[in-house]
């Protein structure tokens, strides 16, 4: 009768059992009352409630995992985004003729306490509904290098966060002929033709499109045939240890034969050996990126840009 529910007028009989999820934390009470006094209640009408207390929690247990996992996300990125976006650093990417760089990749850096990688924490992003911010904040960190490095700069982006107009307005004041918009193989494009529509006076300013991560799954070969990339990038998945896996070499073959049939260019990830380096260019591969040739790092670690000969 303490309780503040017993204060309701004319309130005579009540029950009230404990909602306690599944690891043990008290949620709320399952309750139930009545306007007459009931002396007729036992012990079985409070197991009855117990039961009823059970079922509530499963029932409200997801979405108080969801609310927690949110919150979890927001508390790690509002720090990101106070600062103005992630750490971005710069990875080289090299002619394999010449073994001269031509550009660079830029790539996300969050705090080595998260314990996930990049594009983990980007998903992590988009399930709250701040991806999109997320990638904005990271193009206009890589955009920031455009006047400290020579060449171009690669910049990943998800079809998503490209159809935005926010996107597109932070594009339009770059200087599209020195960057190279990467979108991943995997990344789900839910309609083709808006998606061209946007790239279309991109491209015709000078930006160059890139499908990353070809040959990590082939789940999207339409990806490639509909967008007409202007270069493909060779997952890392079958660039290790190609120069000793004849399966390898022969899909990375193929590979180059379907790009430069298509007249596209190819960039194999991932190279971390000389003997890699050696195979990849005689299978016709243009250029390379890898720890091989330069790990991720900041603009003043990068080779300066020498232009190539022819």
């Amino acid at each position: 009768m303490k309780l503040p529910a017993a204060r309701m007028p004319r309130l005579r009989s009540y029950v009230s059992v404990p909602v306690v999820l599944s690891d043990g934390r008290l949620y709320g009470t399952f309750c139930a009352a009545g306007l007459t006094s009931d002396k007729d209640l036992t012990r079985r009408d409070k197991a009855l409630m117990d039961v009823l207390a059970s079922a509530a929690a499963v029932i409200i247990e997801p979405e108080v995992r969801a609310q927690q996992r949110r919150t979890e996300i927001e508390g790690r990125l509002a720090p990101v985004f106070a600062a103005g976006g992630p750490v971005v650093v710069l990875q080289p990417i090299v002619d394999l003729a010449s073994g001269t760089r031509i550009g660079a990749e830029a790539l996300s850096r969050f705090p080595a306490e998260w314990g996930i990688a990049p594009d983990v924490a980007f998903a992590e992003a988009h399930s709250i509904g701040e991806g999109d911010r997320l990638e904005l904040l990271a193009l206009e960190r890589a955009a920031d290098h455009l006047d400290r490095v020579g060449g171009y700069v690669a910049m990943n982006v998800s079809p998503d966060t490209l159809l935005t107009p926010e996107c597109g307005a932070l594009l339009t004041r770059l200087p599209l002929d020195r960057i190279l918009l990467e979108l991943s193989e995997h990344d789900q494009v839910e309609d083709y033709d808006r998606l061209g529509a946007a790239l279309a006076p991109l491209r015709a300013a000078g930006l160059r499109l890139a499908i990353d991560d070809v040959g990590a799954g082939f789940s999207s070969l339409r990806h490639i045939v509909v967008t007409a990339p202007d270069v493909l990038k060779i997952d890392r998945s079958i660039v290790s240890g190609l120069d000793t896996d004849t399966v390898l070499s022969t899909l990375v073959g193929s590979l180059v034969d379907f790009a430069h049939g298509c007249d596209v260019q190819v960039v194999a990830e991932g190279v971390e050996t000389a003997a890699e380096a050696a195979m990849l260019l005689a299978l016709g591969v243009d250029l390379g990126q890898g720890w091989h040739f330069g790990r991720p790092g900041p603009v003043e670690a990068l080779a300066p840009l020498v232009a190539l000969a022819g």
